[in-house]
């Protein structure tokens, strides 16, 4: 039986980093490191992701460690969810990737390493797609409620139509898509920024979804689901509060999210979250910065273990 949250992801230790000048142009969360010295903001970027894996662990999340390789520059390698996801019937996906330092983060020796521990039966290679111009970054631009088998997706540069459509019928999951644009009305880049599922709950701007229809068809289909709607202002998803992930350990549901994220989720919010998960906040100012949160940093762990080991 399906299940919406994982008990296992990959992390990237990142190598470089630094504010992407290929994707600053539609990132409204993007932000440059006030501090000059790039080898600073690099270690405080590790410093942060080693303590992230650290309380993860704590919490008992089983968590996979990649090093960034130093060449090319990977400036998002951190956030490994937007290349690559992976399925509970063996499958890995391989994502079409907007700019071209992004592409450079898909590495197949990772997924041969995870061939160690889990059964891969195939992996469904889309990023041909960037020929053409059109992109699809993996469980950035897909939100997948893996139980009821639907994709939320907020259409946008990074999330097109046509390989969509093709995900959705290999993987068979129904696309349920929408528009979605900030304050200033720019399209939402990831629809993990705006939009987070757990197993009983959703965290979502639903206001950020301008066209009634729309917006009404996502409240319909997330409580016909069962979800219980925490809806977030367009205030607090620019603080990361939509990019939260739950995650499971042997005995409970986890909400990972980031500091910032949580200190701008009201009482009333968090106490909803509670009856579902234990909230895990990370400190990730420095990351912050390249403008995804916790939940880009991981990619979760979907396949079947081997029995073998």
């Amino acid at each position: 039986m399906s299940e919406q949250s994982a008990k296992a992801v990959v992390m990237i230790r990142p190598c470089l980093f630094f504010s992407n000048p290929e994707t600053v142009f539609d990132n409204a969360f993007q932000r440059e490191a006030t501090d000059q010295d790039p080898t600073i903001t690099a270690d405080r970027a590790r410093g942060e992701f080693d303590q992230a894996v650290a309380q993860l662990r704590a919490a008992g999340v089983t968590v996979h460690v990649f090093e960034d390789t130093a060449t090319p520059a990977k400036p998002d390698a951190v956030f490994p969810n937007n290349w690559f996801s992976t399925h509970e019937d063996g499958r890995v996906a391989l994502y079409p990737m907007a700019t071209p330092l992004r592409r450079a983060e898909r590495r197949r020796d990772l997924i041969e390493q995870l061939r160690q521990d889990y059964c891969v039966s195939e992996v469904v290679d889309y990023s041909p797609f960037e020929k053409r111009g059109l992109f699809l970054e993996g469980t950035g631009s897909l939100v997948l409620d893996y139980v009821h088998r639907l994709a939320y997706v907020s259409l946008s540069r990074r999330a097109a139509r046509e390989p969509l459509e093709k995900f959705c019928a290999d993987f068979a999951y129904e696309p349920i898509t929408f528009q979605s644009t900030d304050e200033k009305g720019r399209p939402i880049y990831h629809t993990n920024v705006m939009m987070c599922l757990g197993s009983e709950f959703a965290l979502i701007g639903l206001g950020l979804i301008r066209d009634p229809a729309q917006r009404r068809q996502m409240r319909e289909s997330l409580e016909r689901t069962g979800k219980k709607i925490v809806e977030l202002s367009a205030g607090q998803i620019g603080n990361f509060a939509g990019n939260a992930f739950e995650l499971q350990n042997e005995r409970e549901k986890l909400l990972v999210l980031s500091e910032r994220a949580m200190n701008h989720l009201t009482a009333g919010q968090r106490s909803i979250l509670e009856r579902f998960t234990r909230l895990v906040p990370l400190a990730l100012p420095t990351i912050e910065l390249a403008g995804g949160s916790a939940r880009c940093m991981l990619a979760a762990i979907h396949l079947p273990p081997r029995q073998d080991r």
